[in-house]
């Protein structure tokens, strides 16, 4: 169950890896595309002056014809961005070109007609610039789905370049005249468009799941095998890009746990539903056999193949047991069904770690010497033999305290829930008392 970010802000002008948290590892500070502004730089504040605010300019608003995110001009490099050589003779260009103000107020309409007719023309070379700048960033600096995927996760803006990044890759393969480079470009384009597709369905899930909160079992169970480990790690990063909203962050942390307590009550239920019917059928199987013993035969089958859960063995539990207080079966039929309780409960014994079952054996032994001569008897290597009523088991004194120390302290940690099952019905405070006895046995005297 172990499940950065793209925003627009104002007055942003760069793409920036930038971490979640001001104390972040440089491996975080890589994982996120985001809008971010240069306050450092004093030439900034002309520049500043040209970001978008929403899908408008900040000063003197002027309608464009592409996505805000044009305006992103920082190269990434590695794990940090660069402003290029060419940053300062681009931005004061810009801020002529783009600003209307920037002509002075002897400007006449027919000058200001002609910066809105170029404004097109810059706006769709500077989207360019930022395709190329990410084309290099999935190539190099981050080259690997997983680091897609969480980039995408993260773009607040990505919506906005999606298309002009596919459009740009199959320009960029078709006029390379390097082989290689040319594979590279069109396997770029290929392999996003399929980690971007799962991306837009984990969005899309979770945008049902957020407008419908209180529905959620109900969506799980339609829509089970979209709630993927894909999903909920898409989620996790999801949660994280909110590092600047505490309440949104909490909210989806929230919204998180509900889904997957909803998806393990699914699962549980349906393994439930599943194991019955399972058991049901092995069973009929086994009754519909020619003789009891090839009946016995079909239940060592299903052992060997460790295809015997403690499912059939309830059913013939309780088939058993409702033959015998009845006065309508016969007497052959209950023996019938007893033997194939006591053989199908053997074998399942027997599939259980047999640390385990020499543990529930010396629990069983009250006197203290008899229950050291059998330590003594078990710590012995010998060869090991299942008999008709007794089976001859050896083990380890490391592998037995193993053993006791992992229920002793899923006991007191109350994480019963990592012990196999076998092991459960030993969390009884009794049982524990006992085995913390057993345990300084083995220790004092054995180890």
């Amino acid at each position: 169950m172990e499940v950065s970010t793209a925003t627009l802000r104002p007055s942003s002008c760069s793409f920036l890896f930038q971490a979640p948290k001001a104390a972040a590892s440089r491996d975080r500070v890589s994982s996120s595309l985001s809008f971010v502004p240069n306050s450092n730089s004093t030439s900034n504040e002309c520049f500043s002056k040209l970001c978008f605010i929403g899908c408008r300019l900040a000063a003197k608003p002027v309608k464009l014809r592409r996505p805000r995110s044009f305006l992103a001009a920082a190269a990434v490099v590695g794990d940090t961005a660069a402003a290029p050589s060419n940053y300062s003779e681009e931005k004061s260009s810009d801020s002529v070109s783009l600003d209307p103000s920037s002509s002075g107020n002897s400007s006449t309409n027919g000058q200001n007609g002609e910066e809105r007719d170029n404004v097109g023309c810059l706006d769709y070379q500077k989207m360019i610039r930022v395709c190329d700048k990410l084309i290099g960033v999935f190539l190099v600096d981050k080259p690997t789905p997983t680091d897609w995927r969480r980039l995408l996760a993260f773009s607040k803006e990505w919506d906005n370049i999606r298309p002009h990044f596919y459009i740009r890759c199959q320009e960029r393969a078709d006029s390379e005249e390097d082989p290689g480079m040319k594979h590279k470009l069109l396997r770029l384009g290929r392999k996003l468009k399929e980690v971007d597709e799962d991306v837009q369905r984990h969005n899309e899930l979770l945008e049902v799941i957020k407008g419908a909160p209180a529905e959620i079992s109900d969506i799980v169970s339609r829509r089970r095998k979209d709630f993927t480990k894909e999903f909920f790690v898409h989620l996790h990063t999801v949660t994280e890009s909110y590092f600047e909203n505490p309440t949104e962050q909490n909210a989806l942390a929230k919204l998180g746990n509900t889904c997957l307590a909803a998806v393990q009550a699914y699962d549980a239920a349906t393994e439930s539903a599943e194991a019955l019917n399972a058991a049901g059928l092995k069973l009929q199987d086994i009754i519909s056999s020619p003789s009891l013993g090839a009946a016995c035969r079909k239940i060592d089958n299903l052992a060997e193949k460790n295809q015997l859960d403690s499912a059939l063995v309830l059913m013939l539990t309780k088939a058993w047991s409702a033959a015998k207080e009845s006065n309508m079966v016969k007497d052959e039929v209950k023996d019938v069904l007893y033997h194939l309780y006591m053989t199908a409960r053997g074998n399942l014994q027997r599939l259980m770690p047999k640390e385990i079952r020499i543990l529930k054996y010396l629990l069983t032994i009250v006197d203290p010497e008899e229950r050291l001569s059998a330590l003594n008897d078990a710590f012995t290597p010998g060869e090991e033999l299942e008999g008709k009523d007794v089976d001859c088991l050896y083990t380890t004194p490391e592998k037995l305290h193993t053993w006791i120390k992992t229920i002793v302290d899923a006991y007191h940690f109350s994480s019963e829930g990592t012990l196999i099952k076998e092991a459960r019905d030993l969390m009884n405070p009794k049982i524990i008392q006992k085995l913390e006895e057993l345990k300084k046995l083995v220790e004092n005297k054995f180890m």
